[in-house]
């Protein structure tokens, strides 16, 4: 074990004036799900990805069950979404009381494969996910194409992806809907957050009433539907704000830090593939994931742990949906999901990390990729 300090997975960056804005929040009073950050947040962040309507909750978590909610998902429908991704997105889907349907990704931006989207359809299926994975946006023409073929919504779930871009467009502005998460660990943060965006007014006003209990917004405490405390509360839009104002920095921040990587790893090409970014993208780098090949002898989970004696944090990528207990499919064969999920490792990547420190990550990965078994 190295007496190096330790280089975090993810760590928060809050260097503008969260605190200011929290401090107002307590100082008049207004620190749960009415003030003035509420809306100043949505505004912001509908202005950023371009859209006209940006709504807040409690996490992204939410958002997705919201999203679906309002599009009318429910029992006995099918959605379809990618076998790679985190545990909430089929989550939300069974919220609904629907099933969720697994795809198979592609392997250069690790998000849901086109091609693998129409064998999934049958009458029952209502929409399609779509998950920008780690930071990658998903193909979304041939996606979005497939969607209109046969009348089905498409939800992004823009959860890892805050200020990628779609052949010139901000993702959270491509589908009928998009999620997003503010955990502590993505790009921008509230500690715990998320928000939806959309062009369409009157799923809009129906998210809206569904986030707050079902009250109609023209009668107070009248109840028309029924709906859920999804609500954000002002603290949390207030620091939401303070990042907003920082957003366009965190972004161009890890995009240096992947080119760092790139340049560091890209002599271990017959040992690991590095993250991919196609021509029509602009990678977000949430994470920055690496697959290790057939090369390395190394199993992953026992990679990892050498990295930890290095005072390296790293992660596995998600378990696939089809291998987890509530979705288990014994006979399932997602061959590009499995092994990404299999052979992937998220390397620290947060806008506290220098070069010296990639450099660091690079040099340990590359020993343990080249040397560990020999």
């Amino acid at each position: 074990m190295t007496d190096r300090k330790i280089i975090p997975v993810s760590h928060p960056v809050l260097a503008g004036n969260e605190k200011r804005y929290v401090l107002e929040c307590l100082e008049t009073g207004w620190i749960s799900s009415i003030g003035r950050f509420i809306s100043l947040f949505e505004d912001a962040f509908a202005r950023y990805c371009e859209v006209p309507h940006a709504i807040a909750c409690n996490n992204g978590t939410t958002a997705l069950h919201l999203a679906l909610a309002g599009l009318g998902t429910g029992p006995g429908d099918e959605v379809i979404v990618p076998t790679l991704t985190y545990v909430a997105t089929a989550n939300a889907v069974r919220y609904c009381g629907a099933q969720p349907v697994f795809a198979d990704s592609e392997p250069c931006t690790m998000a849901i494969d086109p091609a693998r989207i129409e064998e999934r359809i049958t009458p029952r299926t209502k929409g399609i996910v779509v998950v920008h994975l780690y930071g990658h946006p998903a193909d979304m023409d041939p996606i979005l194409e497939i969607a209109r073929k046969h009348g089905l919504f498409v939800v992004e779930d823009a959860a890892e992806a805050h200020g990628a871009l779609y052949r010139g467009r901000k993702v959270g502005s491509l589908g009928n809907v998009a999620t997003f998460s503010f955990y502590g660990n993505k790009i921008v943060t509230t500690g715990e957050g998320g928000m939806l965006t959309t062009s369409d007014p009157d799923l809009s006003r129906r998210i809206r009433i569904l986030r707050g209990q079902g009250m109609d917004p023209q009668r107070r405490y009248w109840f028309p539907v029924v709906g859920y405390n999804y609500r954000m509360t002002n603290i949390a839009a207030a620091i939401g704000l303070a990042q907003m104002e920082q957003i366009d920095g965190f972004v161009e921040k890890r995009l240096e830090i992947a080119c760092h990587y790139r340049r560091m790893l890209e002599s271990l090409a017959d040992f690991i593939d590095l993250p991919g970014e196609q021509p029509w993208a602009r990678h977000a780098f949430w994470s920055y994931v690496v697959v290790l090949r057939e090369s390395v002898r190394l199993g992953r989970d026992e990679l990892m742990k050498r990295l930890e004696g290095d005072a390296i944090e790293t992660r596995p990528v998600f378990h696939c949906m089809h291998v987890l207990p509530p979705y288990r499919e014994p006979e399932a064969h997602y061959p590009v999901a499995d092994r990404i999920s299999n052979r992937g490792i998220s390397l620290p990547m947060h806008g506290l990390l220098t070069e010296e420190d990639v450099s660091y990550i690079a040099e340990r990965l590359g020993y343990w990729c080249q040397h560990a078994g020999v």
